[in-house]
């Protein structure tokens, strides 16, 4: 289900994916707060619709004033252990990974996921994009759910 909020106007582009940071200290007192801080802290959003004939509004943490849009929460790449790597069924990520120069590291930590969370999987993708695991994980590449509000 999509929600209106608020973001900069160069995230105002359908298909767009950021990650919700929360309040930042720019927002105290701002007359938009309630329309801008409305999603939930850390989880990973699409822009799936700019609102037409809506105006840019100031703002002070973004420089181009912000614009209203409509976002879903949005699916999650990421490595998983391969032996729980099956659609439908919950698993967490493996932990963190010190080599970040590895192709795969985007995925071993995803942005909009937590090491301590479990996310159900929602398709197999196949094998992750390094040729080797530093760590000797033996890991597949999967799509977690987009998790409801």
């Amino acid at each position: 289900m999509s929600k209106v909020t608020l973001i900069g106007t160069r995230l105002a582009e359908p298909g767009t994916e950021f990650v919700y940071g929360g309040e930042a200290s720019g927002c105290a007192g701002c007359p938009y707060r309630n329309q801008c801080l409305n999603l939930t802290e850390g989880r990973k959003y699409r822009v799936t619709e700019v609102r037409d004939g809506g105006q840019t509004l100031e703002c002070a943490m973004h420089d181009t004033g912000v614009r209203a849009v409509e976002v879903e929460p949005a699916s999650i790449t990421a490595n998983v252990a391969a032996t729980s790597a099956y659609a439908g069924s919950r698993v967490s990520l493996e932990g963190p990974c010190p080599h970040t120069e590895c192709p795969s590291h985007e995925f071993c930590e995803p942005d909009g996921a937590e090491f301590d969370a479990e996310y159900r999987i929602d398709e197999v993708l196949g094998d992750p994009p390094h040729d080797h695991c530093a760590l000797g994980r033996d890991l597949e590449l999967v799509e977690f759910e987009a998790p409801g509000e």
